[in-house]
């Protein structure tokens, strides 16, 4: 059945198709809202404990099995990253990064991404509870949540965008021991460039990521990247304007997505939530409402494939820890009531009180026109690959003991896994 038109995508209340209920997960560390970036700075981790406190106060904590993640060790960070960039950031401290000026320009730490007090244990937390995300799912569980992951822009040798460590690409190579293919999409308002660089020459990682493109960091994600070599046209860039609403918004990711799961078959599929894309965002111009973000979530959950809920952007706070609520609500099949239950950050969702907050009058510059050539270019990219690319067998690489997070491979035995 040709699904493309968005018709494959419609979302059952709690159950699979084989009538089975949703098996969620959801990663948390209590630590994890103290680390603080500094005065003034956006990105602000106390937006997970605000979400932590409404999924408690929603019920939603006793729908899922909770887990505190195990710290990702240096040798679980280095199957992905530069030994001497993992060095770094575990040494490097407020007090001592006068005396390494040298390393913090190489890897490119200071105002973005500024040193700050446990920096190193932070980057443990947040990858260790994507990749303990990604062996729950090799080991049965349907859905895997670790809102504090989704630190799309760090790369193998430097910080970049707020992120130092790279949590989904991490989890990615996890999976792929399991999975001959992997999907990673991404609806932060930034483009993915990190986990899109990552895997741009494998035809086992699909990335999808739909952006604001246009004199916007990171600068890239152009409808023209599509991949190199085996990995050519495995990668999909959507580029966005200003002002992009739910209609506009569903009117491409539901189609283009329906054509990725119909011709890549992944067997996972890791989602990158980032809430800057939301109306309102601090940093972002967007214009979606919390339901039409989850929406994305919804849809993908309907195709019954593993799925990784992670975390990104988000700097209106009070929105993110909405949004991302509401959306394990998504995950578990319940709507949540609009009423927000009384809790420890109450004051912050003043003065209407309620889960949902309307999107603004702000002007759509995406044009039916534009997102018309977008789709139609897109969908016919993807005629271009052949239906569920083969995968020679190959011996495993050493899977993470369960649920501890243990890598054993070495970098260069996982990349020549990938390929």
């Amino acid at each position: 059945m040709d699904i493309s038109a968005g018709g494959g995508g419609n979302s059952l209340p709690t159950t699979g198709t084989d009538g089975s209920k949703r098996r969620v997960c959801y990663f948390y560390d209590a630590e994890v809202g103290n680390y603080y970036y500094g005065q003034g700075h956006p990105m602000k981790p106390h937006r997970i404990r605000m979400t932590h406190a409404l999924l408690a106060h929603y019920g939603l904590l006793d729908e899922m099995q909770v887990l505190k993640p195990h710290p990702a060790r240096d040798r679980d960070l280095c199957r992905f990253h530069a030994d001497d960039y993992v060095s770094f950031l575990r040494s490097v401290t407020p007090e001592t990064q006068q005396d390494q000026i040298r390393a913090l320009k190489r890897f490119n730490v200071g105002e973005d991404c500024p040193v700050f007090d446990g920096l190193y244990s932070f980057c443990q937390t947040y990858a260790g509870g994507s990749v303990g995300g990604a062996v729950k799912l090799n080991h049965g569980h349907d859905i895997a949540i670790n809102w504090a992951g989704g630190l799309h822009h760090a790369k193998k040798c430097e910080a970049s965008g707020f992120c130092y460590v790279n949590d989904i690409v991490l989890a990615i190579l996890e999976l792929l021991k399991y999975h001959q293919r992997v999907l990673y999409v991404d609806i932060d308002i930034h483009h993915g460039d990190g986990v899109e660089e990552a895997f741009y020459t494998t035809d086992r990682v699909m990335t999808v990521s739909f952006h604001k493109f246009g004199d916007y960091f990171p600068g890239t994600g152009d409808i023209r990247d599509v991949g190199h070599s085996k990995g050519k046209y495995y990668s999909l860039n959507v580029p966005l304007d200003d002002g992009i609403d739910d209609e506009s918004y569903q009117s491409l990711f539901k189609p283009i997505m329906a054509k990725v799961m119909e011709i890549f078959r992944p067997g996972a599929v890791v989602l990158q939530c980032g809430a800057d894309s939301l109306s309102g965002d601090r940093l972002g111009c967007f214009n979606l409402s919390i339901k039409g973000h989850a929406e994305c979530v919804r849809f993908m959950r309907s195709f019954n494939v593993p799925v990784l809920l992670l975390g990104g952007g988000g700097y209106t706070i009070r929105n993110v820890a909405r949004c991302w609520c509401y959306e394990t609500g998504v995950a578990l099949g319940h709507e949540l009531a609009d009423k927000m239950p009384l809790n420890e950050y109450y004051e912050y969702f003043g003065p209407d009180y309620t889960l949902h907050v309307a999107p603004s009058n702000m002007e759509n510059k995406n044009t039916h026109r534009q997102l018309d050539e977008i789709r139609s270019r897109l969908l016919d990219n993807l005629t271009k690959l052949r239906h569920a690319p083969s995968v020679q067998f190959q011996e495993r690489p050493p899977e993470a003991e369960q649920p501890e997070v243990i890598f054993r491979a070495t970098i260069s035995s996982t990349l020549a896994y990938i390929r």
